[in-house]
């Protein structure tokens, strides 16, 4: 049986990778540091299959004691959701954000290295061989009006430490996985560019839970709790139908089940193109759009709170609509999203907030 190393396992979206995973039969081991993760999403993921999920508190970035736990328990296969992913924070401190993000994407990659050397134990493990990275739509930056959809083969432009932090890691992995092949050792590659993801798991196990909490669905959930007072609106004058932002927004389980079809998907030996590594590149979404203010009408609607909102002036780098192009996965995979209802992405998050509104720090 292959072996599944998942980073940033306590995170949001890390966490119900997990669960996919394990849904599934596999065998996962659960990396996180929990500077920003959550130790009890991780006990209630070890409930789920306690003989099949090993937990490692250890940071990415520690080339020696990654390397040992790839080979102590034979990784094969590598989902890397750690990071960092707060806009205004990379822009405060993108020395930060280099350094969490892409640095110790490259020390993640020389431990791999190590760890199918042979330099850490002793003795050769068998490597990993798949490799199924956490990008983002920030890397297209503000896309042109005539781009939108966006398509995978949109420029990448980036406006901010975050997503050149995530473009600068895709171009790490795919000099990394060039090398391989050209070493004899294909390794398969896949790029994921996520839109906005949201919900939670539906069987209310695991859910969002960020400090500071920025995402509009979370914050909206917040004042339905009576924990905030008011939902700032930014901008309502943009050209859009009802004047505020168009987003795409995913319930966080399609996107990991994309990941874990992904992953199966992925073939070592077939992944080699002209003797370089060649890897999947998916934009991750719905294809569909919603605005901010269909947002707060739909947690209006399911919550049957009022939600107060204010509107206030637009923030710099707010792009007018991100809207994914989701065709390339569904061509070459067969995959889509199920749940395309904002209103049911909104009642798993409801759900969770409903049950944990202190999040995690109440467990």
């Amino acid at each position: 049986m292959s072996t599944i190393l998942v980073t940033g396992a306590a995170g949001y979206i890390g966490s119900h990778a997990v669960k996919r995973l394990l849904a599934a039969g596999k065998r996962v081991v659960g990396v996180d540091n929990l500077s920003r993760g959550h130790r009890p999403a991780i006990d209630r993921l070890a409930s789920l299959a306690p003989d099949r999920f090993a937990f490692e508190h250890a940071d990415v970035g520690d080339t020696k004691r990654m390397a040992r736990i790839l080979a102590e328990h034979r990784v094969t296969d590598l989902m890397h959701f750690a990071a960092y992913a707060l806009v205004g924070e990379s822009v405060e401190q993108p020395l930060l954000y280099y350094q969490n993000n892409t640095a110790a994407t490259a020390r993640l990659l020389e431990a791999c290295d190590m760890a199918a050397a042979g330099t850490t134990l002793g003795s050769r493990s068998p490597g990993v061989r798949r490799v199924v990275f956490s990008s983002t739509c920030a890397t297209y930056g503000e896309p042109d009006e005539s781009r939108i959809p966006i398509e995978e083969s949109c420029p990448q432009s980036p406006i901010n430490p975050y997503g050149r932090s995530k473009l600068a890691s895709e171009m790490l992995l795919k000099d990394w996985a060039d090398a391989r092949h050209r070493a004899g050792a294909p390794v398969a590659l896949a790029l994921l560019r996520y839109f906005n993801v949201c919900g939670s798991d539906s069987a209310g196990l695991l859910g969002e839970h960020h400090e500071p909490e920025t995402h509009l669905i979370p914050v909206v959930l917040q004042v339905a709790l009576g924990q905030r007072d008011k939902v700032k609106v930014f901008g309502t004058d943009y050209p859009t139908p009802d004047g505020t932002c168009l987003r795409d927004y995913i319930h966080v389980e399609d996107l990991v089940d994309a990941h874990a079809v992904v992953l199966d998907a992925l073939d070592p030996a077939s992944a080699a193109k002209d003797g370089a590594g060649v890897p999947r590149i998916y934009n991750l979404g719905t294809g569909k759009a919603a605005s901010v203010r269909e947002i707060l009408e739909a947690a209006r609607r399911v919550t049957g709170h009022p939600i107060p909102a204010v509107e206030v002036d637009r923030r710099p780098g707010d792009p007018p609509v991100l809207l994914a192009n989701p065709l390339r996965i569904a061509s070459d995979l067969g995959w889509k999203a199920a749940t395309t209802s904002v209103d049911r992405m909104v009642e798993t998050a409801w759900r969770w907030f409903k049950e944990n509104p202190k999040g995690y720090a109440q467990t």
